[in-house]
């Protein structure tokens, strides 16, 4: 027997004017995304004549990227910035890590008193704790020294990092924990090797927000760094601007290919950044 036909009209469909309002209104958003980083990606390509014109594609060539790599010291600052972000990115995820699953699993004396540290260290904003900061680093000798840039960072991204991943591993089974015991695993060898591969998701975000905390910080490294040989590229940067004008092309060049890095690691955390983000978000 054939279905009785209905005129009810279909849920979830929208007009064709709706449809048209909506990408209209998706065009507009991207091309206001997309927008900085076209003017900023063509301006790398202008003669310094055109820098401040609207003239894109008047004279188009590669001399600032050229006088910026043979001119400046950009590779050294391009070197300092990807040692400084590496060494946070390792020590980060391993510190963020294990912090998650002790405070997961394990019971504590303190405890409770290192969720509130955790979260409270994330109220203070980077203005407050730069002299503190300073201080410290100072008397412990570390200014002017990438390790003291390093575990600057660590102050930041650990505590948030470690709060994400304590959220995810809420969300793994306690049972896959208790069948390492059953196998004669210890604590830490069930972390690493029945637990850790679960948690790629959390492992990616956390290693793309401590890259990206330590790739384009610029209080910090502006206030500890000195010296040509020993700044990051957010310090080199501010080399380009002073009192006096603007080299707007070397510094939308250098402003490009500082962009590649994150970039790069973005493409490769992508496919779990949605994933890692939402489960640490679940019990956090």
């Amino acid at each position: 027997m054939a279905p009785a036909a209905t005129n009810a009209p279909l849920r979830g469909r929208r007009s064709p004017l709706a449809s048209v309002g909506l990408h209209a209104t998706l065009v507009v958003a991207s091309l206001i995304a997309v927008f900085p980083v076209l003017w900023v990606l063509l301006t790398s390509l202008k003669p310094p004549a055109y820098a401040t014109s609207t003239d894109f594609f008047k004279d188009t060539t590669l001399t600032n990227y050229t006088n910026l790599l043979n001119d400046t010291p950009f590779l050294t600052w391009f070197a300092n910035s990807l040692l400084v972000a590496a060494l946070t990115t390792v020590i980060g995820v391993f510190v963020a890590a294990t912090t998650g699953y002790a405070v997961s699993r394990f019971r504590f004396p303190g405890k409770r008193g290192l969720m509130w540290t955790l979260l409270i260290t994330q109220m203070f904003p980077v203005a407050v704790l730069i002299v503190p900061i300073y201080n410290i680093m100072s008397s412990m000798g570390l200014l002017n020294q990438p390790v003291g840039l390093v575990i600057t960072y660590l102050t930041i991204a650990v505590p948030f990092c470690a709060w994400m991943m304590k959220g995810f591993f809420d969300t793994i089974p306690r049972e896959i924990d208790e069948s390492g015991q059953v196998d004669g695993l210890t604590p830490f060898g069930t972390f690493w090797r029945l637990i850790l591969p679960l948690a790629k998701p959390g492992i990616a975000v956390t290693a793309f927000y401590s890259f990206v905390t330590a790739w384009g910080e610029v209080a910090y490294a502006s206030a500890f760094m000195v010296g040509d040989e020993n700044l990051t590229l957010a310090g080199g940067l501010q080399k380009f601007v002073n009192q006096y004008g603007a080299q707007w092309g070397p510094m939308a060049a250098a402003s490009v290919l500082i962009a590649v890095p994150a970039a790069l690691v973005f493409l490769f955390a992508q496919r779990h950044l949605v994933t890692g983000v939402s489960a640490g978000a679940v019990k956090g």
